[in-house]
């Protein structure tokens, strides 16, 4: 199944070559992608081996069957209202700016060279961390599997993932995620039909969630198969971050920008809704259960990770197989949307323009597929020694580097799309505000207030200042320029001139 796999994703990048020879195919697409495959992109993008392996265990071992609502949140506020609220905005005003990445987007919006360049740096910083940890979850369920060396299975994956990205840029992207898309829905729901199972069937599973009990978490009895759990507070974190985090990401705003219509946007929001509604609702879901394993992981020495792949331990050959596809699509998804984000990014925004003065087509094509390379290169290197290493650095700089992505992004770009008094200054203050709050919050956390003191929670603050501060700094800073912005959103206001003749009852033109 797995060289199935494998040689289905390198013909995909094969296939797809004849639409990357210039540089708005390799990273758009061409902007002509249909709705289920930028739906699916967008799904595969959101949800990685991180999400179904660490973060289902952990918040489903910590708020028990109410982690689900994480994934309630991710397909309703990170879904639905991205697609509903950023969707047409982004792919109307990106086109007519001429951007293909989110720092192209800052500089011509707010008329300013400086804001791409910190864009570049902070998505560069943040998204290399983040990529390497897309590698975590797959050690243990290779190992549960197959026995096979960690670092033979990152490497594969990585030069399996770099081939078809090379070779076919975003379109070859975007096919291989619907396909991936599709593997993890059914995986998703096999897993956990054949764990309840397991358990005795849902309601004797629930039964059996609701007599675990923890003095160290609450001493309410059936808290763990309650509505809103043993942390109703902290959950609302992990809701918030994970689902309201998306709206600045990168990786997942540059979805829309190579959507092929409207009606397309209107089709894949609802596609993209109900995919997420299945995945990560299924993997906070079966998340929930975790502690019904409690007798045989030790979640003190051995960690949250640990307890995935233990309730599939006793799954059939088949089922095991069919899981570490799911966990390999849902990889290989995001880390080929992260490097060709990051390296699209670094190659139009740093280098060109600004390193190098004059550089053609040719030569910018080049330089993001020699990026892509490095860029997955770092990623498997910065797994390996966190894994074969005690250095926790790295794993503490993956952890926030969501919060600091989505906490200097989403006020400006949002505010940027519907606000035209937005200022340069306050996107500046933005920038600065959430890297520096981020950086501080891994080196100093103890100087944080107690419900500060977790990524998760400082990058939700970051998030909700962005976008108090943004508009407060707008309206005592210098007012942007108002040709420059009426030029910038001519593109939602497009004037139509008929004739007298095609307008019955009028005396002048319309």
């Amino acid at each position: 199944m797995l060289i199935i796999f494998f040689g289905i994703m390198i013909g995909i990048g094969i296939y797809c070559k004849k639409h990357s020879t210039n540089v708005d195919g390799f990273v758009l697409g061409g902007r002509s992608v249909g709705p289920w495959l930028t739906a699916f992109a967008y799904g595969t993008s959101y949800f990685s081996a991180v999400v179904f392996v660490g973060y289902a265990g952990q918040f489903g071992w910590k708020y028990g069957i109410a982690a689900t609502w994480a994934g309630i949140g991710n397909a309703l506020i990170g879904s639905l209202m991205a697609w509903a609220i950023l969707g047409r905005r982004t792919r109307v005003m990106t086109q007519h700016l001429d951007s293909a990445t989110m720092p192209q987007f800052f500089s011509k919006r707010f008329d300013s060279n400086g804001l791409k360049l910190a864009a570049s740096a902070i998505i560069f910083i943040f998204l290399i961390p983040y990529t390497a940890s897309l590698y975590n979850g797959l050690s243990r369920l290779f190992g549960m599997a197959f026995n096979i060396d960690y670092g033979v299975c990152v490497i594969v994956m990585a030069i399996i993932t770099a081939i078809y990205v090379i070779a076919g840029g975003y379109m070859a992207t975007a096919i291989n995620d619907f396909i991936q898309g599709l593997i993890m829905i059914v995986g998703i729901i096999a897993v956990i039909a054949a764990v309840l199972k397991g358990q005795g069937g849902f309601m004797e599973a629930l039964s059996r969630l609701g007599q675990v009990s923890d003095p160290e978490v609450s001493n309410i009895p059936g808290v763990f198969n309650s509505f809103l759990g043993p942390d109703p507070k902290n959950l609302l974190g992990v809701v918030i971050l994970t689902s309201l985090g998306t709206w600045g990401l990168p990786q997942m705003v540059q979805k829309f920008y190579a959507i092929k219509s409207e009606k397309a946007i209107n089709k894949g929001m609802i596609i993209s809704t109900v995919f997420a509604l299945i995945v990560a609702g299924g993997c906070y879901f079966l998340g929930g259960f975790g502690r019904l394993f409690s007798s045989r992981v030790d979640v003190a020495t051995e960690g949250f990770d640990a307890i995935i792949p233990v309730m599939l331990s006793d799954l059939s050959p088949f089922l095991i197989s069919v899981v570490v596809i799911l966990v390999l699509s849902a990889s290989m998804s995001t880390l080929s949307s992260l490097v060709l984000t990051s390296s699209s990014t670094l190659t139009l925004d740093f280098i060109k323009g600004n390193l190098v003065k004059k550089m053609d087509e040719k030569r910018q094509l080049l330089t993001i597929r020699l990026l892509i390379v490095v860029f997955i290169l770092i990623s498997v290197v910065l797994a390996l020694i966190q894994y074969n290493s005690s250095v926790t650095f790295i794993a503490q700089l993956m952890g926030i580097s969501w919060g600091a992505l989505a906490g200097a992004f989403l006020a400006p770009f949002l505010y940027g799309l519907y606000w035209k008094k937005t200022t340069k200054a306050a996107v500046w203050v933005s920038f600065l505000f959430s890297t520096v709050v981020m950086l501080c919050n891994i080196f100093f956390p103890q100087y944080f207030p107690a419900l500060l003191r977790t990524p998760i929670n400082a990058g939700v603050f970051c998030m909700l200042a962005g976008l108090i501060l943004v508009p407060a700094v707008s309206l005592f800073t210098k007012k942007p320029d108002g040709a420059h912005i009426q030029q910038v959103f001519s593109c939602y206001d497009r004037t139509v001139t008929v004739s007298v003749t095609d307008s019955i009852g009028e005396s002048k033109e319309v």
